[in-house]
């Protein structure tokens, strides 16, 4: 199989589910057969601050971790947290996949800055050239599988080339068990049919 070259630069805000969507993208990638390294930041993430991780699928990753402007891809669980990564770490040219929701940021409560509008974030991705997925909220039977929704447009318009829903399954089947299973394949399998 030939190797590719892909870092993908995940974020969100604590209990989003940000360390399994890693994980199960690592196994999937392993499945496919690509060496694949990651890592997570897990931050105040019992506090509902900042979690992300860095994946790194292809040969050419010696380390884990992804360097400033340097990620082909950003998958976001939150508005703010999709214009700090976007900001942060993601290349001109790449690719922003984002979950349309927003966890109100202290400053906003605070009345010190506006609430960040889905329009702000398209902006800077047409500036940049940046390929923008945004990921509407569906009903779903518990917010925190909002990382399943996300992997399952990842999945169905095949951003991590070479790793096909198949694998995904793969992996979800090695990090969950009984009804969170159930319900995480589910969920999945629905929204690729779906979108």
């Amino acid at each position: 199989m030939p190797d590719i070259k892909m870092d993908i630069y995940i974020i969100g805000v604590g209990g989003q589910g940000i360390g399994l969507l890693s994980e199960v993208i690592i196994r999937a990638a392993d499945y496919a057969g690509f060496p694949v390294r990651g890592t997570d930041t897990h931050g105040l993430a019992q506090r509902g601050g900042t979690v992300s991780s860095c994946v790194r699928i292809g040969s050419h990753a010696h380390s884990a971790l992804i360097r400033t402007g340097c990620a082909d891809m950003v998958i976001a669980l939150e508005k703010n947290e999709a214009l700090r990564g976007l900001n942060s770490h993601l290349r001109d040219g790449g690719t922003l996949i984002y979950y349309d929701t927003q966890w109100q940021p202290l400053l906003v409560r605070l009345k010190k800055e506006c609430l960040l509008k889905s329009e702000d974030i398209s902006a800077e991705c047409q500036c940049r050239n940046i390929l923008e997925y945004q990921i509407a909220p569906t009903k779903l039977s518990n917010p925190k599988m909002q990382n399943i929704a996300l992997l399952a447009s990842i999945a169905k318009h095949n951003k991590i080339p070479g790793i096909t829903p198949l694998h995904y399954e793969l992996a979800l089947k090695d990090l969950l068990e009984g009804n969170k299973l159930e319900h995480n394949l589910s969920l999945f399998r629905s929204l690729i049919a779906a979108l």
